[in-house]
């Protein structure tokens, strides 16, 4: 047991000082939380997300993502970074606000100017949706220094 406890511990502190560049969780490597990056950008704001399917899915950068259909993960695979969501899915405004990583949940997202970004929760994205602009700039200078 003391072992156990021990590899527990050292996975936390391990994981509080080395993120993944693209968010999976603990327990998975599914990007976007297994939802299918691709239709977040036919959506309208509200609309929920469209769960993927293992029946199309692929390997890019080091995370399983799924797609609802073939036709989306052909499109995801002719241009990856134009589909992923910024900040690795990692929470939008705590990469902006607190120069931090968390967890971004596929419920809580928007797509803003061709790009697509997720929250740690609906407070939290109300939050940023209250200076979407100011967290961006904000988010997009502090995310280097984050992932290096």
């Amino acid at each position: 047991m003391k072992k156990l406890i021990t590899l527990f511990i050292a996975l936390i502190a391990f994981s509080a000082v080395a993120e993944d560049e693209i968010y999976t969780g603990f327990f998975s490597n599914k990007a976007v939380g297994g939802y299918d990056t691709v239709a977040f950008f036919s959506l309208n704001e509200g609309d929920k997300p469209v769960k993927g399917s293992s029946e199309w899915s692929t390997e890019y950068k080091n995370a399983d993502w799924y797609f609802s259909s073939a036709e989306n993960l052909s499109k995801f695979k002719a241009d990856p970074e134009r589909y992923m969501p910024q900040y690795g899915g990692y929470c939008a405004w705590a990469v902006s606000a607190k120069n931090d990583f968390a967890p971004g949940d596929p419920q809580y997202w928007a797509v803003v100017d061709g790009k697509l970004y997720l929250n740690y929760n609906q407070n939290v994205k109300t939050e940023w949706d209250a200076a979407r602009a100011r967290h961006i700039v904000q988010a997009d200078l502090n995310w280097p220094t984050l992932i290096k």
